[in-house]
């Protein structure tokens, strides 16, 4: 099976992740994919096969007669999809020999245009494959777990000599959670990729550092008619305090290494308001002076209305993987021999996100980060194209040849 047929089947699978949500999994109907992958898993042949009750995935091809001592690899991909957007009732949209020109979505009528997304023009005569508008598609990261099933098929149907390969399947990496209860020490892995970039050719091995935070506001409504220098509006407080903030680090206005501050929720009164958001930075003096901006801004309104007015909350997410990646740097060094050897330049970019290989390599499985030949996650304008998924395959498979051919230090 090509991996853009099993793309299609896992997109119908509604899988989208809850980031309100205490459970874990966030969402039980994550469940419907992983049962439907370990029946897979185990018609293709992978060994321990099995799912737990936090909704991870687990299996393993063992080593080829003869390669027991080369590096074991681990594959991961996550099932859950954003809730950015609607994940249910998916309804894909083949584009066979695309010729390069806007993409009408045929269930809403929306756009995708080559103003917005100029790589199109790169992948004219192509098979693309985007939802029909009214939901995201899904290739993030339903691709990536179809590119690695479709490995697993190729290694075990032509034999191809290999070390040990685990692979992992993982929830809620959509809501930052998604390494929460990942059983690294019986994964089985030296080293790990997660297949969950865009670009096929492409390697991460950076990523930003991350934190969310929040404003509580209390505020103190009385008649407006009598409220002189007695009344707190929360909204007004609120609003004084994203202007406290650089106008130009926010999401729109920055890219590559520049971090930024990005205003994702806000809700209130008079009475009372939260405001939160999402700090983002590659460098981590400059990610602490960001925590530090938040943390002034607090106490200068608390100063200014009243003790108590403010209450900012902060809680880090992921850090920068770099730092961990550096002392097994043959990962992208091999990644990209692989590429190479397919005729493609590699593309190495820092993740202007976070994927579950930040958080695994700090604790203690070493994970770049691979391109799955999809673009414009997260929305309706979603798309892959089915030449794309066929070389992450190769790619892939060509990595894991190099291991198969390489000793590795294992210390």
């Amino acid at each position: 099976m090509k991996a853009y047929e099993r793309l299609l089947k896992y997109v119908k699978v509604y899988t989208t992740s809850d980031d309100d949500s205490q459970t874990h999994p966030t969402t039980m109907r994550q469940f419907d994919l992983a049962h439907l992958l370990v029946e897979e898993m185990k018609e293709l042949g992978l060994q321990d096969v099995r799912v737990d009750d936090k909704c991870y995935v687990y299996g393993y091809i063992p080593a080829t007669e003869g390669y027991e001592d080369k590096a074991s690899i681990g594959l991961i991909a996550h099932m859950d999809t954003s809730p950015d957007a609607c994940g249910e009732n998916v309804n894909p949209q083949i584009i066979e020999d695309y010729d390069g020109k806007d993409i009408t979505l045929k269930g809403s009528g929306d756009v995708i245009s080559i103003k917005k997304f100029p790589h199109l023009l790169g992948l004219k005569g192509r098979t693309l494959i985007t939802s029909d508008g009214t939901t995201l598609l899904g290739a993030d990261d339903k691709s990536g777990i179809a590119e690695i099933m479709t490995v697993c098929e190729r290694i075990l149907s032509e034999n191809i000599p290999h070390g040990k390969i685990c692979i992992g399947f993982t929830p809620d990496e959509e809501v930052g959670q998604g390494a929460d209860f990942f059983d690294v020490e019986n994964f089985g892995a030296d080293f790990a990729y997660t297949v969950d970039g865009s670009a096929e050719g492409e390697i991460e091995y950076e990523n930003f550092y991350a934190a969310d935070a929040t404003f509580e506001i209390k505020g103190l409504s009385v008649h407006p008619g009598y409220s002189k220098d007695t009344m707190i509006n929360a909204l007004l407080v609120a609003f004084e305090i994203n202007g406290m903030l650089p106008s130009g680090e926010t999401p729109r206005d920055t890219e590559s290494y520049e971090g930024f501050y990005h205003l994702s929720d806000f809700a209130g009164e008079i009475s009372s308001a939260k405001m939160k958001y999402i700090i983002r930075d590659h460098d981590e003096t400059l990610f602490e002076a960001k925590k530090a901006t938040l943390k002034h801004i607090e106490k200068l309104i608390n100063i200014k209305y009243g003790e108590g007015t403010v209450k900012l909350t902060i809680e880090d997410s992921y850090k920068n993987m770099i730092e961990q990646i550096k002392p097994c740097f043959h990962l992208v060094e091999n990644a990209k021999q692989a590429i190479e050897k397919l005729g493609i330049t590699p593309i190495t970019t820092p993740i202007r996100g976070g994927t579950d290989g930040a958080r695994l390599s700090y604790m203690g499985l070493p994970c770049p980060n691979l391109g799955t030949g999809g673009y414009a996650y997260h929305g309706q304008y979603e798309h892959i194209s089915v030449e794309g998924m066929d070389t992450c395959v190769q790619i892939v498979l060509e990595i894991l040849n190099i291991y198969a051919n390489t000793n590795v230090d294992l210390k």
